[in-house]
Order: structure tokens, then C-alpha cells, then sequence
């Protein structure tokens, strides 16, 4: 893994929850997405060479609307920057981390994505990020 590619937040309303981004970090987000196969809509901001990507459902059967009703608004994820997701999507199945997808599938900001489960990785769900090419 090459670094934190960014940190997920959970969130009940994006256009709330970017005015409180916008104001925390002087700065807009700089890039919106809808991730349809996810039911989910994310704004990026930048923090110094950090990313933050707000998550908001789209529908109430999405990830992120049944991680907001069990748990509330807040960080949901931390992804990594890799160089090859599918060696490392091998690399970490054989090191006994329980995957979520074998294959990786196309997320938001341009890469491909694959998720460790939290009962594996101490409560934290872990994404995995490669830039598509």
C-alpha cells in the first residue's frame, strides 16, 4: 500500500454536510460524483495532500443509508493507494483478511475498488484504490 488515498464520511445530506466542509476547510469541494452500483453521490474536498469524500445514499437500500441507520453520520471508510489491486486483493485474501469483492469494480474519482470487511481489519472498513489507467 502507497498511502491513504482518502477518508470516507458518512452522510445524511451532502448539501449540509459540504457547507460545514466548505466552511472547515476555506476551500469548496473540488468534484462531485454519483456512483450509481453503490446508490451513493460523494463530493471530494482537499485538506493540504489529503482527500476527504463525503457519502451520501441515493436510496434507502444503499451501503451508506444502512450504515447511517445502524451507526449515525461519520467516518465510514479509509482508503489506500495501491499499485496493483489485484495482487494485492491476493496478497491480502492469502494473509486471512476476509475480502468483501474478489474482483475489483469501478468506485468514484477514477478507480478501481475493493473492500476488506471490518470483522477482519479491527472494526475499520479498509477500500482499496487503484487509478484506472
Amino acid at each position: 500500500m502507497k498511502k491513504i488515498e482518502h477518508i470516507g464520511i458518512a452522510v445524511k445530506d451532502l448539501d449540509v454536510s459540504n457547507e460545514l466542509f466548505e466552511k472547515l476547510f476555506g476551500a469548496p469541494a473540488y468534484k462531485f460524483e454519483e456512483v450509481q452500483s453503490e446508490g451513493v453521490i460523494t463530493s471530494f474536498f482537499h485538506n493540504g495532500p489529503n482527500k476527504i469524500e463525503l457519502l451520501a445514499a441515493t436510496n434507502p437500500e444503499s451501503p451508506i443509508a444502512k450504515f447511517i441507520e445502524k451507526k449515525g453520520e461519520g467516518i465510514h471508510h479509509i482508503a489506500f493507494a495501491v499499485e496493483d489491486i489485484v495482487s494485492e486483493i491476493k496478497r491480502l485474501k492469502n494473509e486471512g483478511f476476509i475480502v468483501l469483492n474478489e474482483e475489483p469494480k469501478i468506485g468514484a474519482d477514477n478507480k478501481l475498488v475493493a473492500f476488506l470487511h471490518p470483522k477482519s481489519t479491527n472494526g475499520v472498513l479498509i477500500e482499496l484504490c487503484q487509478e484506472i489507467k
